[in-house]
């Protein structure tokens, strides 16, 4: 039996992104910007059919990460099951010398397509309520938010299997 995941990393850190913010008709309003350069990456993972997912925080992106990733979402694979994780070709993705476990299968997606993986909704909706809009005090503190995102995320009882699911995506 074979299930489907979608896997991605976003960097996030003082030097975020703004996002929309609610304010009075008229008025301009104001909006955090650090000048420091502290971030981290944040590896997610997700399974729309089972419901499962699997993230980790680390410092940088590389084979090394990208293979600590691999582990922790096969150890989140059901006894007796494949998974067929779906990857965008970054060069850490597709390295030759990149170690996989025995129940997982790589899918590159097309180049220059990341409207197919749905990780990019997931960021978006971590951007937009978690991690936009505010200050970092330094790496420790980057690393709590970015735990805690993905917490609030994946608590959300149906979120991964109505934002993640894709139509033309079934084993």
């Amino acid at each position: 039996m074979v299930d489907l995941w979608y896997q991605d990393e976003m960097r996030v850190g003082q030097q975020g992104r703004t996002s929309r913010i609610w304010a009075v008709k008229g008025t301009r309003t104001r909006a955090i910007k650090q000048l420091q350069f502290t971030n981290t990456y944040l590896f997610g993972a997700v399974c729309p059919s089972k419901n499962l997912s699997a993230a980790l925080v680390m410092p940088y992106v590389g084979v090394i990460t990208m293979e600590k990733h691999l582990e922790e979402i096969s150890k989140n694979v059901p006894s007796g099951r494949h998974a067929v994780v779906i990857i965008d070709q970054a060069s850490w993705h597709m390295a030759g010398n990149l170690k996989k476990p025995e129940n997982i299968s790589l899918l590159p997606l097309p180049p220059y397509s990341p409207e197919l993986n749905p990780c990019e909704q997931i960021w978006q909706f971590l951007r937009d309520r978690y991690l936009s809009n505010r200050c970092f005090d330094g790496y420790d503190d980057i690393v709590d938010a970015c735990a805690y995102a993905w917490r609030q995320f994946i608590s959300i009882p149906g979120k991964i299997k109505s934002m993640c699911s894709r139509d033309w995506a079934t084993c």
